[in-house]
């Protein structure tokens, strides 16, 4: 059995945010797919890891027993404590990276994975939920390519769990309905998270929350 258990599927921005700290960790993790899009989350035994009913749900098979964190923040910054990878190194960055998290998780995720969702799987058209999204995630993009200006990486001189959690769902821009060419500062960060080693995309770490007749790419 693998140290880390990761419940997640490869659609799912947050789940991609722990499988590529896992995967970038060089940790040893297995992938358990999560049937999503035929409902598992709302099964009783889905809710006994997780009452929220949302991937991805990490297992960390420990000598004192099984623990389990759940939602993508949570995970990233236990992972980063118990790796001791892309962490924050004083109080200051602590901060500033729990900043950015929060950032990703009200503004940045918080509305690219609605907007994906209602536009790509669900094909609900523009509707006036899809273009409230779309306009509150163009300016969460925005406040992204303006703090990313002359500088790397969002928290620190180097890549934390900040950047992954910022980036989870902003590899599908077709998918989302949205471009980069007047975002450069956010097009070259995602390029530098791309060129790190051991770097993989979503589809290549984990299976798809679909059946396999419907799955996408």
């Amino acid at each position: 059995m693998a140290e880390y258990t990761l419940h997640c599927f490869h659609e799912s921005g947050n789940a991609y945010k722990a499988a590529l700290m896992l995967q970038l960790s060089g940790a040893d993790w297995e992938a358990r797919r999560v049937a999503f899009f035929t409902g598992e989350t709302r099964q009783p035994e889905f809710r006994t890891l997780s009452v929220m009913g949302e991937v991805p749900v990490l297992t960390h098979h420990r000598d004192d027993g099984n623990f389990t964190v759940t939602q993508s923040g949570a995970i990233l910054t236990y992972l980063s404590r118990k790796l001791g990878t892309f962490a924050p190194e004083t109080e200051a960055e602590e901060y500033e990276v729990m900043r950015w998290l929060l950032f990703d998780s009200q503004k940045m995720s918080g509305y690219a994975g609605p907007l994906r969702f209602l536009r790509f799987f669900m094909k609900k058209g523009e509707t006036d939920d899809v273009q409230f999204l779309h306009g509150r995630l163009t300016s969460a993009l925005k406040v992204l390519n303006a703090a990313l200006d002359g500088r790397d990486w969002i928290a620190t001189d180097r890549a934390t769990i900040a950047d992954f959690a910022l980036c989870g769902y902003l590899f599908w821009p077709d998918q989302i309905g949205i471009t980069y060419d007047e975002l450069p500062n956010v097009a070259a960060w995602l390029a530098r998270i791309e060129a790190l080693p051991g770097y993989k995309r979503s589809e290549a770490l984990m299976p798809s929350g679909q059946e396999p007749e419907k799955a996408t790419a």
